[in-house]
């Protein structure tokens, strides 16, 4: 069994999501705090040193169209950069509608409040989704 860790890239937070390659689960983790993209150093390699993941999966952020943003150039630097200061190989998943889907799921949880108080919750329920798609993109 390995693990794969999966990134929803942002500015601020880094949503942050652990997945298993045998029962194909994918479940939150604390996001990492960034400043203007980048990733809070200590967090992010704390992170990789806790779950050891054999792959990282990082949510490409898309239009609607399919085609590329500014963000999408962040999240593509991002994963560059976590490939070459881990040596671990990273695959790009599009991302689209996967933060809609995760405030859907904490507004259900707790109303307008919880979207409010906890954006970094948003962020790594959006990287469960994004693994979760990563999964089933996967499947042999």
């Amino acid at each position: 069994m390995s693990f794969v860790l999966c990134f929803d890239f942002g500015v601020n937070h880094i949503g942050a999501a652990v997945g298993n390659t045998v029962t194909k689960s994918a479940n939150p983790l604390k996001e990492i705090k960034a400043k203007d993209g980048i990733p809070n150093e200590l967090e992010l390699q704390k992170t990789v040193k806790d779950w050891q993941p054999s792959v990282f999966v990082v949510g490409l952020p898309l239009n609607m169209d399919g085609t590329e943003q500014l963000m999408t150039k962040r999240a593509r630097k991002f994963g560059n950069r976590l490939k070459e200061k881990f040596k671990i190989p990273v695959e790009f998943v599009d991302e689209r509608l996967t933060s809609k889907e995760a405030k859907g799921q904490i507004f259900e949880q707790g109303g307008f409040r919880a979207l409010a108080k906890d954006k970094g919750a948003i962020d790594s329920l959006a990287a469960v989704t994004i693994l979760e798609q990563y999964f089933y993109e996967n499947e042999h």
